[in-house]
């Protein structure tokens, strides 16, 4: 059978890639390893899917080329996605910090979206397909596969790597695109965990085990940049959104630093109560912000014993320090496995950024999660596959 394209990977991008160049009279066919399309559309948001963010710009990104995304993103913008989903019957609710959602509430309501078009489109998808090997020919690619414990064959001019990247394996999650370009001699920028929760060893590995469950509303810094959302302490360190958004900018060996307390400062909130309270204990105090569980875990740092009126110069400082500059040194962090998105990967240079076609082997394009481009948490993600989807749909 003729394809103008093979796209390899049916997820966000190889799938909004099928539709775009369906509606432009092409013929596609999707070779997805799992044995349905969509599948980390289908777990993203708890099941919900946070499809696009209303604030989405080009500093929402992490790229080695800073610049690089600004294109696909012009020709593929939020209102596209908005209107794009509303056609076919999906309206978004916006939740926290521009994040939208369906109002349904079902992520499986964009993947039937994909697949109900695919099928009025003629676009082809084959299921439980695992790519092996791709070759240039001499009328562009052949692609082997595997499916039901056979190898078999196709040739296409043109060949879409929409895989992904190393997160999730249990999703189906692999390193074929970064292999491929890598067999093409294409540059790959190193690739890490992003969005992902940071564990904490050692001498403190007990005292944050002690704080589990406690969700607190923090800024989180570094070096780069900060996140105000929530943190959330666990048996092994540190996870929540505000967390897995510093996690992309972190670096084995670099500290973070925590404000507890975002916009309030906890010295002057103490000498307001002690002028009226002065016999109220501190820990007292503290639960009017934080879990009684907590403020019994932070006596090591500040002394929570002691009344208002007994603290000294020594102690605010202690307080102070603790309360709005936390700072922790993580160990490392959850892995591939538990991180939303891959930082890194095929490396932006190699790629035209109007096109995302390879600059050195024409007919070869690369979209979403295995380019060097990685979006924030909340949404952005999506909306990068979307327009890489959009974008090599136009160009194939």
């Amino acid at each position: 059978m003729n394809f103008d394209a093979i796209i390899v990977g049916g997820g966000a991008c190889g799938l909004m890639c099928a539709v775009q160049a369906g509606f432009l009279g092409k013929r596609t066919l999707i070779l997805e390893k799992n044995d349905q399309v969509g599948a980390k559309i289908l777990i993203s948001g708890g099941g919900r899917c946070n499809y696009t963010n209303l604030y989405t710009t080009a500093q929402n990104f992490i790229s080695e080329n800073e610049h690089f995304s600004k294109s696909a993103l012009s020709q593929w913008t939020v209102d596209d996605s908005i209107s794009f989903f509303e056609t076919y019957g999906i309206t978004g609710q916006e939740k926290t910090l521009g994040q939208l959602f369906p109002t349904s509430n079902k992520a499986k309501d964009i993947v039937h979206i994909f697949t109900d078009l695919c099928e009025q489109l003629d676009q082809k998808i084959e299921l439980n397909c695992e790519v092996k090997l791709i070759t240039q020919t001499n009328e562009g690619f052949e692609i082997s596969y595997e499916q039901k414990g056979r190898i078999l064959k196709l040739n296409a001019e043109k060949v879409v790597m929409a895989s992904g990247g190393l997160p999730i394996a249990k999703m189906g999650a692999s390193d074929f695109s970064l292999k491929t370009a890598k067999q093409f001699g294409l540059k790959l920028t190193p690739t890490a965990p992003a969005l992902v929760p940071l564990t904490i060893t050692g001498k403190e590995e007990a005292f944050f085990a002690g704080l589990s469950g406690n969700s607190i509303h923090a800024i989180v810094s570094n070096n780069e940049i900060s996140f105000e959302e929530n943190i959330l302490f666990t048996h092994w360190g540190l996870s929540g959104p505000a967390i897995l958004q510093i996690s992309s900018y972190w670096k084995p060996g670099q500290q973070i630093e925590i404000d507890l307390l975002p916009h309030q400062n906890i010295i002057n909130l103490i000498e307001l109560e002690r002028a009226s309270n002065g016999k109220k204990v501190l820990g007292n105090f503290l639960t009017s912000f934080y879990t009684k569980k907590f403020v019994e875990a932070i006596v090591k740092f500040i002394p929570t014993d002691k009344n208002l009126a007994s603290l000294t110069k020594e102690d605010f400082i202690a307080i102070d320090t603790f309360i709005h500059h936390f700072k922790v040194k993580p160990a490392g962090d959850k892995g591939y496995d538990k991180a939303e998105v891959m930082r890194g990967g095929v490396a932006t240079d190699e790629l035209s950024s109007k096109t995302l076609e390879s600059k050195k082997i024409p007919g070869l394009y690369f979209g979403g999660e295995c380019v060097d481009v990685t979006g924030w948490l909340g949404g952005y993600n999506f909306q990068w596959a979307w327009a890489c989807g959009y974008v090599i749909g136009q160009n194939i």
